[in-house]
């Protein structure tokens, strides 16, 4: 298997201010970013506990999720991906 195929997801990426305040400063690789994500929504018990796709966004992720209160895990990556660069 070749080692490279995983580089873009490793690369460290610069990240916004916005999400900085839930992930740290950058730069970071994406994989570390979706990580500190997760360490975040469970630590603030952010997960919907009816429907465990959903992520109920508080003030910080809702500057990262474009306004919405709610956002489902395939929806916050694409909205995630906005904010490193």
């Amino acid at each position: 298997m070749d080692k490279k195929s995983n580089s873009a997801f490793m690369k460290p990426m610069n990240v916004s201010s916005e999400l900085a305040v839930i992930v740290g400063k950058g730069p970071m690789p994406r994989s570390e970013v979706v990580k500190g994500l997760w360490v975040y929504i469970k630590k603030n018990n952010l997960q919907d506990p009816n429907n465990k796709r959903n992520i109920n966004a508080d003030e910080n992720l809702k500057k990262v999720f474009g306004g919405k209160s709610t956002v489902n895990m395939f929806e916050m990556t694409k909205l995630v991906s906005k904010h490193l660069s």
